[in-house]
């Protein structure tokens, strides 16, 4: 049986690819042959990611789609939720979650037992992305509320933002400097950024001329 496994970080501040090595583990025990390592740093509450889009893509039916936990798949709204389920179920993949045990019974048990763990699987895997989505929540609004404070206590402070990476920006001032000829698109590869980034950085250029 083939697996696709599937490993997410909010930031790229945080390793993807932190949890592959004991999603590979996991796989070999249960005899399972890996068909693809799909890996991204996006958010859990979007449901347009480019990995988890690719793997929907690749997989066929009866393969297993792997995840260390709920919460690596699924920070989604309800009606996101249910899209990504419904989309997982048409393909007929099996979501098994390695810190969910009743879930890796997906990988061998058939007959009326399967189905059983089926129903009882799908009801933990909702319980636990309820409780994701609902941790996001209240992680946003502690956030909100901090801000709120601040500025409750001082009218006039405003939030610092995120600062600029200052060795990133040298680089891509670097490369346009030297490759004035040479596409943003291109530049931001070099520089390992986003084409935003780059155009970000010409403006400021443009501007202190």
């Amino acid at each position: 049986m083939n697996a696709h496994l599937y490993l997410r970080a909010s930031t790229k501040d945080q390793d993807a690819n932190r949890a592959k090595v004991a999603l590979e583990s996991f796989a070999t025990e249960k005899g399972l042959t890996i068909a693809g390592v799909y890996a991204e740093n996006i958010s859990g509450t979007k449901l347009n990611r480019p990995e988890l889009i690719a793997l929907l893509d690749s997989a066929k039916e009866g393969d297993v789609l792997l995840v260390e936990s709920v919460d690596r798949l699924s920070r989604l709204s309800t009606t996101d939720w249910d899209t990504l389920k419904s989309t997982i179920k048409a393909k007929g993949l099996r979501l098994v979650v390695a810190d969910l045990p009743t879930s890796h019974m997906l990988v061998e048990t058939t007959g009326m037992t399967g189905q059983i763990m089926d129903v009882i699987n799908n009801m933990l895997i909702d319980l636990m992305a309820t409780m994701a989505r609902l941790d996001q929540e209240k992680r946003v609004e502690r956030i909100n509320q901090g801000l709120a404070n601040k500025k409750a206590a001082d009218p006039d402070w405003k939030p610092s933002g995120k600062g600029k990476n200052e060795e990133l920006w040298a680089n891509v001032r670097t490369l346009i400097a030297s490759h004035p000829s040479m596409s943003a698109d291109n530049i931001a590869k070099l520089a390992d950024c986003g084409v935003a980034t780059v155009y970000r950085i010409k403006r400021e250029e443009a501007k202190a001329l």
